[in-house]
């Protein structure tokens, strides 16, 4: 019998005995793997490890020997929940020596971390006098037998953090990005908590292989049903229209690569459950190591993947009913889970680890979810049923508030719920000032299932339809026919309404699978409109598809990151030679560009002489002109769209484009805020293009402004800031004296 087969077997014995101690564990797994040492710690009350048993160090130590999370390896295991293979412990800059555990002649140590339900309940370590670097093997045993510890350890005194008395009334507030604006008031919910208990080690491998395959066959079909819209529930809706996102979701489930490796764990001893639940683990710590961001917006797939599995193998019952204004706070979330917790009525959503671009932050958007993301350290702290404020617009997660901040909040809630009530009669009216000036307020979408906010924000139409969305919800490249069926349904969608397509926005942080970016700076690399003139065909194949699907009607298409004007040249001489191949022809065909590098505005004579339009990229535009890499947590609030340098820019090109003739939108998020619409529409803008979210409020604030009577306040607000202040202030003081919705 092999090693693993041999030491499962024996702790099989060992279970079947009773409650075995944790010595006898110790003693055992030493013996089995050829360790000279192998030691347990538990963790305590106060976030503390406990050696509890030992074999090879002191006896002595045990219940004396404590270190902090964090503190030392086996401190550091436990914070990190990763496995530690050191061939030299005592050398590394984590090592914290403990004189009373008698440790000093050995070298080398694995450690791997004790969880359950997601939390850490203690570290299992083994350790040799000669340095080695121990194999993936004895990695793969090691954590084998660290679930099955995970079962054992809170009868030994493991802090289950619900024991602690931690989830009492201490607040605690988290900042993060903000992934969905919106407001959200309830009980805490825990996403991924519900597999508990489950058996670990297998009477009968081939009998646990025909119920993985079973439960495998099972999840697919289910998954196959939710993409083709059958209903399942009252989300089929959703579901279908979220069809792109689930599309590359269902190709992860069907790589049968991840569930090889479950057969591979089942073989060795464990039940089809535990297996699931351990390369699950494995490709997180993985994938979390991967630096490019996309590829690591798969883990949450995988992830949502096994829970799913899990569930169809364990046959767990339904979640129980989600509580009013529940919040669902998870470390992870797949597209097809999210579908599931919107449809039991979730009002909000923390992701420790998402980002914009992940798959699950795009649905949130879509289906108006207030959600936040980067809000690491609250799985730790929060517990099922804590009181919790999500506000989504200045990105915070605040567990158990005090009464008067909760109260304050509440105010807030009702006055946005009465805002809301009051938006709700703007919808069919257009965007008009109370001086009568119109302003056009436009969509940014780039899923089908945004196209239905259309109606309901009653917008002036889509000034940003950003076609990479979809290709990278899916995970690949459509062909021709799939792109002009995808983009002929928009402009269905939007019936007469208009539509600006830009072309693919390819790389910085929107990669596809196997595309693996190694530059040092990838926002200022080799993306967008530069990827699709070094790959004319892939950009050529996209010009065709909007071709063939404006089908004689009139076509607007726009180009990203263009640096030169010998750039928009080369891109607009490729869709004009297309244009000349398609048959119908558009009725009117529009060529623009997003202007969002500086380096454009000192080419704007030869540049306006060859667009039809133009739309600035707030965004990248800030980012670029001053250096501040927006994916940079510490510099989010340094640098102002409303400040003096970028006013300046803006209302060049804006006196350029007027004598030219040529019409100019801003997009971007900031065109959504209302205080920022005031300045930009003050400034000369008559068109902003902003997410959903944004159009009401915007339309409301704008039907209560003088916009005439604000323009010259504006332009004395400006002469009497310094040459780098920020306007922000003054504008907001006077809209606040005047009791504008900003």
């Amino acid at each position: 019998m092999s090693t693993p087969r041999r030491l499962l077997a024996r702790l099989r014995d060992l279970r079947a005995k009773g409650a075995a101690p944790l010595s006898e564990l110790v003693m055992l797994v030493a013996a089995e793997l050829v360790t000279e040492v192998c030691s347990v710690y538990v963790r305590r009350s106060g976030d503390i490890l406990e050696l509890a048993a030992t074999e090879g160090l002191n006896a002595n130590a045990v219940g004396h020997t404590r270190l902090r999370v964090g503190e030392g390896i086996i401190g550091l295991c436990a914070a990190t929940a990763a496995v530690m293979n050191l061939p030299d412990a005592q050398n590394h800059p984590a090592f914290a020596y403990r004189p009373e555990t008698g440790e000093e002649p050995f070298a080398s140590m694995l450690s791997v971390p004790v969880r359950r339900s997601g939390r850490t309940l203690g570290v299992l370590a083994v350790q040799n006098r000669l340095p080695r670097h121990y194999t993936e093997q004895e990695v793969d045993e090691l954590e084998t037998v660290a679930m099955l510890l995970a079962e054992m350890l809170p009868a030994n005194g493991s802090a289950d953090r619900s024991s602690e008395g931690l989830g009492g009334t201490v607040p605690r507030v988290f900042s993060g990005a903000s992934l969905m604006t919106g407001l959200a008031i309830g009980p805490v919910v825990l996403h991924g908590a519900r597999h508990t208990g489950i058996r670990v080690l297998a009477d009968d491998p081939e009998a646990e292989l025909a119920r993985l395959h079973e439960a495998s066959d099972r999840m697919q079909r289910g998954l196959d049903e939710l993409i083709a819209g059958v209903p399942m529930s009252s989300r089929s809706t959703d579901a279908s229209a979220s069809r792109e996102v689930l599309e590359a979701y269902r190709l992860v489930a069907a790589d049968a690569g991840w569930l090889r490796r479950v057969e591979v764990v089942i073989r060795s001893g464990l039940t089809a459950e535990a297996a699931v639940q351990r390369v699950g683990g494995e490709l997180h710590d993985r994938m979390r190591r991967i630096g490019d961001a996309y590829l690591r917006e798969r883990l949450a797939d995988i992830e949502d993947l096994a829970g799913r599995l899990l569930t169809t193998l364990t046959g767990d019952t339904p979640r129980p009913p989600v509580p009013p204004g529940a919040i669902l706070l998870c470390r992870r979330l797949g597209p097809a889970e999210l579908l599931d917790w919107h449809a039991d009525g979730i009002a909000g959503v923390a992701i420790e680890e998402a980002s914009p671009s992940g798959h699950a932050a795009i649905l949130a958007r879509a289906l108006g979810i207030p959600a936040i993301g980067a809000t690491r350290g609250m799985l730790d702290t929060a517990e099922p049923g804590d009181e919790a404020i999500l506000d989504g617009d200045d990105a915070q997660l605040i567990l158990r508030p005090e009464a008067e901040v909760r109260q304050v909040y509440l105010r807030a809630q009702d006055v946005r719920t009465a805002q809301y009530a009051r938006y709700s009669s703007l919808r069919g009216q257009r965007s008009v000032t109370s001086d009568g000036i119109h302003v056009k307020l436009m969509l940014n979408v780039g899923l089908a299932l945004e196209l239905a906010q259309l109606e309901r924000t009653g917008a002036d139409g889509i000034g940003l339809y950003r076609t990479e969305i979809g290709m990278l919800a899916r995970g690949a490249i459509a062909d021709v026919a799939e792109q002009a069926a995808t983009y002929a349904r928009v402009l269905d969608a939007a019936n007469d309404k208009p539509v600006l397509f830009r072309t693919l926005d390819l790389g910085a942080d929107k990669l596809l699978p196997g595309t693996v970016s190694t530059e040092e700076n990838p926002a200022m690399g080799w993306r967008s409109l530069r990827i699709g003139l070094d790959r004319p065909a892939l950009l050529r194949r996209q010009l065709r598809a909007l071709l063939l699907a404006a089908g004689g009607r009139s076509l607007s298409v726009m180009f990203p990151m263009v640096a030169t004007v010998q750039e928009f040249r080369q891109a607009k001489a490729l869709l004009l030679a297309e244009a000349g191949r398609v048959r119908p022809a558009p009725e009117r065909l529009s060529v623009g560009t997003m202007l969002e590098v500086p380096a454009l505005m000192w080419q704007l004579p030869a540049l306006l002489k060859e667009v039809d339009f133009l739309s600035v990229g707030s965004n990248d535009l800030v980012q670029f002109l001053f250096a501040a890499d927006r994916g940079t947590p510490s510099l989010y609030d340094r640098y102002d769209l409303l400040s003096q340098p970028v006013f300046d820019l803006l209302e060049q090109l804006l006196i350029a484009a007027r004598e030219a003739g040529v019409p100019v939108s801003i997009c971007g998020e900031a065109a959504s805020r209302p205080l920022e619409a005031l300045a930009l529409t003050g400034l000369g803008f008559s068109s902003l293009s902003m997410s959903a979210s944004g159009v009401l409020p915007v339309k409301a604030m704008l039907a209560e402004t003088d916009l005439a009577g604000f323009r010259p306040v504006l332009s004395a607000i400006r002469r009497g800031v310094g040459a780098s202040g920020s306007l922000r202030e003054p504008i907001a003081t006077w809209a606040r004296e005047r009791g504008l919705p900003v």
